[in-house]
């Protein structure tokens, strides 16, 4: 047995604790959860494929070019809030990528751009695994500790609320917090991508990690936030700023040329493209018992759910995981929401413990997620392929636009 840091009692590996999922989920994360979150409430946009279905079906994307920074008055946003839904794939990128085909082409265009960063910010994570976690072009302050966000000012008090209490922001405020933290204040991007990534309900680790990156400048050039964008897009927040006569970004942050960091050799060539990708096509090896989903797919549209529409379905939640990243409640609230609504279609069953392990002792048919931890799953019965918008290709990734160039 091994002595869990977070939990604090022993623990036995392989050992699955089975959740019985047909209750609130306030009183099952009492119950199971203890010491594997850090707190917060429940969010207001619920998990689920019954709520993916509805945000969906009312997908407006009419002046979204023009809206989509938009932050206050919060009805003038033209985000869309189906971001949590693609992360568990819930909602596939390609399902989406259709629901818009009627939108008028100049804000097609730009939501169908906006799911192709989606795409290639998977592709790179899928090709240079742990090594996202690194800068990828430029130097950047990475590892520094502390906290990058001046709650004294109103603009970066009202995102960080939003982001604990609710779990979702809109593009623009996520570079307005990822920029003050590092570009203003020279945090390390890291531990800075790290917090936001415990509270977002789409916290993928390809998005995330991509988005910091790209604003802090690491990928590219800094963004820099000040006062004029607050101005321009959240109007008459400043006003009531207790800073509003002495504001730390009343103008651009100095431009300062960063050195440029060894090349990463995975950024311009896939050495192995079919580890990258995943499958194909269906590989079985042994006639499966069980469906077991992942937490990067969730979704009724489960390649490996649709395959075996008879079969069982098993999700684990990983202990060991939950233990280390601290998650806030709300993200687990979210996926309890998820899984009690798929258990009104399909015999479903819920542990706390090791999938990796479970799956190893059982013969279960899974659909392949491009992340590093993956690779851990071992001996699957049926490994069935993950549905891309793009299928990745092995040439040059370094740039979005790089990569839009290989994928013609």
């Amino acid at each position: 047995m091994a002595r869990n840091k977070h939990l604090g009692w022993l623990v036995e590996p392989g050992v699955l604790t089975r959740i019985e999922i047909n209750q609130d989920s306030s009183k099952i994360i009492e119950q199971n959860f203890a010491g594997l979150h850090s707190g917060g409430p429940k969010s207001s946009i619920r998990g689920g494929q019954s709520a993916a279905n509805l945000a969906l079906q009312n997908l407006d994307i009419r002046r979204y070019a023009d809206d989509r920074s938009e932050v206050l008055p919060k009805n003038r946003r033209g985000a869309t809030v189906l971001s949590p839904y693609i992360r568990h794939n819930l909602l596939t990128l390609q399902q989406v990528w259709d629901a818009v085909e009627g939108a008028p082409a100049k804000d097609r265009e730009k939501y169908r751009d906006e799911l192709l960063w989606q795409e290639y910010a998977r592709h790179l994570y899928a090709r240079l695994g742990t090594k996202f976690f690194e800068n990828l072009r430029f130097e950047q302050n990475r590892d520094g500790q502390g906290d990058g966000w001046n709650l004294d000012m109103s603009c970066i008090k009202m995102v960080v609320s939003e982001l604990e209490e609710d779990g979702w922001l809109v593009n623009q405020t996520r570079m307005w917090l990822a920029s003050h933290w590092t570009v203003r204040n020279g945090v390390g991007w890291l531990h800075g991508q790290e917090r936001m990534y415990q509270h977002l309900l789409d916290g993928s680790r390809a998005a995330n990690l991509l988005g910091w990156q790209w604003t802090v400048g690491s990928a590219g050039k800094p963004y820099g936030f000040a006062r004029w964008q607050v101005e321009k897009r959240a109007p008459g927040l400043c006003f009531k700023c207790p800073l509003k006569k002495n504001c730390p970004i009343q103008n651009f942050p100095a431009e300062v040329e960063a050195r440029s960091v060894p090349p990463i050799d995975l950024l311009k060539r896939d050495p192995n493209l079919i580890i990258t990708s995943g499958p194909s096509t269906v590989i079985t090896r042994d006639e499966p018992n069980e469906v077991l989903l992942t937490i990067d797919s969730m979704g009724d549209a489960d390649p490996a759910l649709v395959a075996n529409p008879d079969l069982p379905v098993v999700f684990v939640f990983n202990r060991d995981a939950l233990a280390k990243l601290q998650l806030s409640a709300k993200r687990i609230h979210f996926y309890l929401e998820t899984l009690q609504d798929l258990s009104e279609r399909r015999n479903l069953t819920v542990y706390l413990g090791d999938p990796y392990s479970y799956a190893s002792q059982n013969k279960v048919a899974v659909t392949f997620a491009p992340v590093p931890s993956f690779a851990k799953f071992e001996s699957l019965a049926q490994l069935h392929p993950f549905p891309w918008l793009r299928e990745p290709k092995d040439g040059n990734i370094q740039s979005f636009s790089a990569w839009q160039k290989i994928q013609k």
